[in-house]
């Protein structure tokens, strides 16, 4: 056998520490969400759209306040277009740009007052029923005597038709802005509840959540750990369905005369004042439609795609 020429081989120690280590890129999952997220144009474009609104939304109020009444004394100011109230009030202004409401009111600040409501009641009621939403809905799908309470509490309140309760309760308690927040949350959350239970019911008994079960892990953290991770998607999905939902249902319930109080200025008050002329006033009912239906889409979207690029798989 050949003699081996040690100038050939050399000797290396081995650092098991290192050998541990597996070579692979860092893999951070939101880091990919958003990658499929912005991947698709449109959603930079309507990100762009809902920043320029909230913009309007919260800016313009902050430096021009909305007086709804502040040319009730002057019939003249009534019902005039945009061409009319800028002629009468001494030239162009984009606060006259939309014209006049039924009260001499400014339409384009009256908007972005009502824009601004709008939003704070969409993100508050959201907030709050889904936060109570899933930490209820995740224990009621794992501890099975729970359920059995809950699901008596919920369908005794489930049968009870929604919009009749938040009617009652805004008739019993009034209709400001904190009232219609306790209306619509007092209840709101038990649906949200009840479908991440069903979530929760379909991937408690796995493998990984019997061995954690099994080795004494607390509820708490099982449920934080093993359950509500693989529920990401679902929580975005059920958000961007939220979020729109409390926007549409105030516009619905003031249009129909049991939304919030004349005094706070919604998109919904602005629609039903202007429903009954707005043949003969196009100027008055159709802007505020338009914001609503702008904010609703834009969310609804925007939440959809996100729950697509949520979606584990989507990643692969």
């Amino acid at each position: 056998m050949a003699e081996i020429n040690n100038k050939d081989f050399q000797f290396i120690d081995i650092n098991t520490i290192q050998a541990e280590k597996i070579t692979a890129p860092r893999y951070s999952y939101w880091a990919s969400v958003f990658r499929v997220f912005f991947r698709k144009k449109i959603n930079i474009v309507l990100i762009a759209l809902f920043i320029l609104l909230l913009a309007c939304s919260f800016i313009i109020p902050a430096f021009c306040p909305y007086v709804p009444f502040e040319n009730v004394t002057d019939a003249k100011t009534y019902h005039l277009n945009p061409k009319a109230a800028m002629d009468y009030f001494g030239g162009f202004s984009m606060k006259w740009i939309f014209g006049t409401g039924a009260q001499g009111n400014s339409i384009f600040y009256g908007i972005w007052a009502s824009a601004r409501t709008s939003l704070v009641l969409a993100v508050i009621c959201a907030a709050i029923n889904m936060t109570i939403g899933i930490l209820l809905g995740a224990v009621w799908g794992y501890s099975k005597r729970f359920d059995q309470v809950m699901l008596v509490i919920y369908n005794i309140i489930a049968n009870v038709p929604y919009i009749l309760l938040i009617s009652v309760l805004v008739y019993i308690i009034g209709a400001g802005f904190w009232s219609f927040v306790f209306a619509l949350t007092v209840t709101g959350w038990l649906g949200i509840a009840y479908f991440f239970r069903t979530q929760v019911l379909i991937i408690r008994d796995r493998e990984y959540s019997l061995a954690s079960r099994c080795l004494g892990t607390p509820i708490p953290r099982m449920i934080s750990k093993n359950i509500l991770p693989f529920l990401t998607s679902v929580t975005v999905t059920l958000l961007a369905t939220e979020l729109p939902s409390y926007i549409s249902m105030e516009v619905f319930l003031s249009y129909i005369g049991v939304g919030l109080s004349a005094q706070v200025a919604s998109l919904g008050r602005m629609i039903q004042e202007a429903q009954s002329a707005f043949l003969i006033y196009p100027w008055e009912f159709w802007p505020p439609v338009a914001i609503a239906a702008a904010i609703t889409i834009i969310l609804y979207v925007l939440g959809q795609n996100l729950a697509d690029a949520s979606d584990p798989r989507t990643h692969m």
